[in-house]
């Protein structure tokens, strides 16, 4: 694989110094300039420019490289191809100069994301998936059906092509342009290619990220990375939605979105449409990575502008539009929370609000007695095999909708209303435990029948969400039993046998990081999005929507994508749940109250021995760092002015480091901090809080309230 310098270097086309643009004649409100520079940059996958050129030339034989861009050229008789290979994902619209000796024929251009699919056809994203036209597929498990797009020339000359709008790419690495001529004497030479870059269009500078995270492990670092950038390529031009009804061949991206300028979609090559149980993961990775917020406002409002008069949201936003799921319902009113917890807009909130509680009274109203449960009737999830009736995923999602509905009840001054919410959570946390758990097996069943599917979404957000409690027993068995699902190359779903689903894994690894299993998550993100990150027939940059468990990208194959495994997104946002995890629970920095008023910081070590990172809110700046040293850590911390917060520090039982133990005073003082307890710490090891020994602890966490400003602690 190249390296990522290398990639990055034959993406930009212009120097540092050269102003950008953002797309075409969209207003730029993005930020300009990242907001914390640093050597961790190298690790961003985004181009220095909105116009990139290929890396290199690959043969479309067996796709090896036969020279870097520019490099060979000349394609000399029909059918004859090259491939070209940006290096990393990319999307939008394509322009090639040629030139041509002898008579007539046709430049096509072909797209695709994954090596697999690399040929004179694009991979299928149209939603067709081929079915009427069996001599497309190629296998048992490959059809590609948006077939080429063709530059048509009558002569020879120089010519020039580039992609209408309707024909923009949302998302591809592989750009094969070969030539169909009917005159044995026709040649035609490549003089360029450059690619418009699509997304993030209200963005001049594709790197202003405004959060970052670092790491003493250089995989973990990249797969963060690899979801942030994936989150950029699925932050799109809203008049470039997927069109709908689908298109039996070719495709076309022209569909409205939403209002507005940028709006958050659920994939870059496909579907292009705002899905809310996407964003669940979605939003809070861009957040701490990208901090896009405006992409989601746009995206949510257009949830709002097509509820129904019964009060409920449709399955995705249009020009799709599709209903019937109380899933994604919830997720719209989860997402609520999310974006105004990191945003504190408030406007929004009060626009909504009354939209919001009617959505409310809409999905309660399906809790029925004798069980206190949900009963779904909304059947359409995010591919699981089975759904309705007293399913678990579904009550555990509805538990969350009212803990964060509640939050949102009292932002907006209604306490009783706040409270009505959080004692319905706190029944229906009983009723879920009381009929679906088993205490023999440890885990979750699928729901209150005899069933023995016991499912990895449902127990996974049991933890997340705090259905049971993190310090339980109960909690730990249901960690345990997760990994039962447990392949070499990810976490097979029971509730979607055969396939790896990064979306639920996502909901996996906080599950196992709420609950303090450090070591487990670290595990299974190595393990599902480190093997993807180095596939060498992957993007290689991005995050992908699934795949089986036999390693193949046929995710869904029987399950809706009718085994045209080209349709599988390879640069698909609800995948991206490493990205938020690393941030909010290894460094262990997150904020609990809107735009960080207050936050918490409570770092999970687990094998690694130094991780820094942080994000930014309209409060300002937050970051934080920890270094695990011969026998103890270091931790620094800066968090805005006027903000306070928790501070959750764990033990580490080691020798004392020389360099720490020449620092501590010989004299302890009583109170080092007005919130600060002044009888010191619990015994055990040593805690020095800015420069003084506050104590010491032995057992459990060291705990202790803190204002804003900076920060520094050393435990040994």
């Amino acid at each position: 694989m190249a390296s990522l310098l290398t990639i990055l270097t034959a993406l930009s086309t212009i120097s540092a110094a050269t102003a950008q643009s953002c797309w075409r004649n969209t207003t730029c409100t993005g930020p300009t300039t990242a907001a914390f520079p640093g050597p961790w940059e190298s690790n961003i996958y985004s181009p220095a420019s909105r116009t990139v050129h290929p890396a290199n030339v690959l043969s479309l034989g067996n796709a090896s490289i036969i020279s870097p861009y520019p490099g060979v050229s000349r394609l000399s008789s029909n059918g004859s191809a090259l491939v070209f290979d940006f290096g990393i994902e990319v999307g939008g619209i394509v322009n090639v100069n040629y030139t041509t000796t002898g008579g007539s024929g046709s430049l096509g251009l072909a797209f695709t994301e994954a090596k697999n699919w690399i040929g004179l056809a694009s991979d299928s994203s149209n939603g067709d998936f081929g079915s009427s036209n069996a001599s497309l597929r190629q296998n048992g498990d490959q059809v590609c059906n948006d077939g080429a797009l063709y530059s048509y020339f009558s002569g020879a000359g120089s010519h020039s092509y580039t992609m209408d709008l309707q024909h923009l790419r949302g998302g591809f690495r592989y750009l094969t342009l070969f030539l169909l001529t009917g005159d044995a004497g026709t040649t035609l030479n490549i003089d360029g290619v450059s690619l418009e870059i699509g997304f993030q269009p209200t963005w001049s500078n594709l790197r202003a990220y405004q959060g970052y995270f670092h790491s003493n492990d250089e995989e973990l670092n990249k797969i963060w990375y690899s979801g942030a950038y994936t989150l950029q390529t699925n932050n799109v031009p809203v008049n470039t939605g997927r069109w709908i009804p689908a298109l039996a061949a070719s495709w076309a991206n022209n569909g409205t979105l939403s209002n507005g300028s940028t709006v958050i979609v659920d994939g870059a090559k496909r579907d292009r449409a705002v899905w809310p149980g996407d964003m669940g993961i979605a939003v809070p990775s861009t957040f701490v990575s990208v901090g896009d917020l405006q992409s989601v406002q746009n995206a949510l409002q257009t949830m709002y502008d097509h509820q129904n008069s019964d009060g409920s949201f449709p399955e995705a936003g249009p020009p799709l539009l599709q209903q019937g799921s109380d899933t994604y319902h919830m997720w719209t009113m989860i997402g609520t929370y999310n974006y105004v917890l990191f945003t504190n807009d408030t406007t929004f909130l009060a626009h909504n609000w009354a939209s919001y509680q009617h959505a409310m009274e809409y999905i309660y109203a399906k809790v029925l007695q004798p069980l206190g449960l949900l009963s779904v009737t909304g059947t359409r999830d995010w591919a699981r095999v089975q759904q309705g009736g007293n399913n678990t995923e579904a009550n555990m999602i509805l538990y969350r909708t009212l803990i964060t509905g509640a939050e949102l009840a009292a932002w907006s001054g209604n306490s009783s209303l706040a409270s009505t919410y959080t004692a319905r959570a706190a029944t229906l946390a009983s009723n879920i435990i009381q009929y679906t758990y088993v205490d023999s097996y440890g885990a979750f069943k699928d729901n209150n029948t005899n069933t023995t599917l016991y499912p990895q979404d449902a127990n996974s957000m049991a933890l997340l969400f705090g259905v049971v409690s993190d310090t339980s027993t109960m909690a730990q068995n249901i960690s345990l039993r997760l990994t039962d699902n447990w392949t070499p190359i990810g976490a097979e779903t029971p509730e979607l046998p055969n396939n790896i689903s990064p979306f639920i894994s996502s909901f996996e690894i906080q599950g196992h990081l709420t609950i303090g299993q450090t070591d487990r998550a670290l595990d299974l993100i190595r393990r599902s999005w480190g093997w993807y990150l180095n596939n060498p027939n992957g993007s290689q940059s991005t995050v992908i929507e699934g795949y089986l468990t036999n390693g193949s990208f046929g995710y869904r194959n029987y399950r809706g994508y009718n085994y045209d495994s080209s349709y599988v997104s390879h640069s698909h946002g609800w995948s991206s749940g490493p990205t938020s995890a690393l941030t909010n629970f290894v460094l262990g920095l997150q904020v609990t109250g809107r735009a960080g008023s207050t936050w918490r910081f409570a770092p999970q070590f687990g094998d690694l021995t130094s991780v820094q990172g942080g994000f930014t809110t309209i409060l300002g700046k937050f970051q934080a760092s920890w270094n695990v040293t011969g026998g103890g850590y270091v931790v620094e911390l800066s968090v805005p002015q006027g903000t306070t917060g928790e501070v959750v520090l764990p033990p580490m039982p080691t020798s004392v480091p020389s360099s720490v133990l020449s620092s501590v005073p010989t004299s302890v003082p009583t109170s080092v901090h007005s919130s600060v307890p002044s009888s010191g710490g619990v015994g055990g090891n040593n805690v020095m809080w800015n420069g003084q020994h506050y104590g010491q602890m032995s057992g459990g966490a060291f705990q202790v309230a803190c204002d804003g400003g900076r920060h520094s602690f050393s435990v040994w």
